[in-house]
């Protein structure tokens, strides 16, 4: 089956997704979708259209309050530590501070417990050893 249906609606949903994305991931998001053109393109294709195009296109909170739950869920998850990555990096491009991260993800012992938590915060401290100095 293929998701891309050819109306208007669809392009537009996708068109709204793909900036979304854009915004709030830059390039690592870009990685992501593009590092599953060759085994699931349909569903690159839903990963732009629901969370970025219906999702986060939404009025109602910000894109630093929606990164910051990205952060908080993904780390209390405990099993996604690439998305984690992705979202720490997101995080940081819509403009959280380091601290703001760092304290939602020590938030998340209290919930998710402290592997989870040590887990998130290694994933920040190498997301942010790959930050350029300003």
């Amino acid at each position: 089956m293929n998701t891309h249906e050819s109306n208007p609606m669809a392009d537009e949903r996708y068109a709204r997704g793909w900036a979304k994305l854009k915004e709030v991931d830059g390039q690592a998001g870009e990685n992501v979708i593009d590092s599953l053109k060759d085994i699931a393109p349909d569903f690159a294709r839903l990963l732009i259209e629901f969370p970025f195009g219906d999702i986060y296109s939404r009025p109602g909170l910000d894109l630093k309050v929606r990164e910051l739950s990205v952060v908080a869920a993904l780390t209390a998850m405990g099993n996604a530590l690439p998305q984690l990555k992705v979202h720490i990096h997101g995080a940081r491009n819509v403009g959280c501070t380091r601290q703001e991260i760092v304290e939602v993800i020590m938030q998340m012992a209290v919930y998710a417990g402290f592997p989870a938590a040590l887990n998130g915060l290694f994933a920040a401290k190498d997301v942010f050893s790959q930050e350029v100095p300003a």
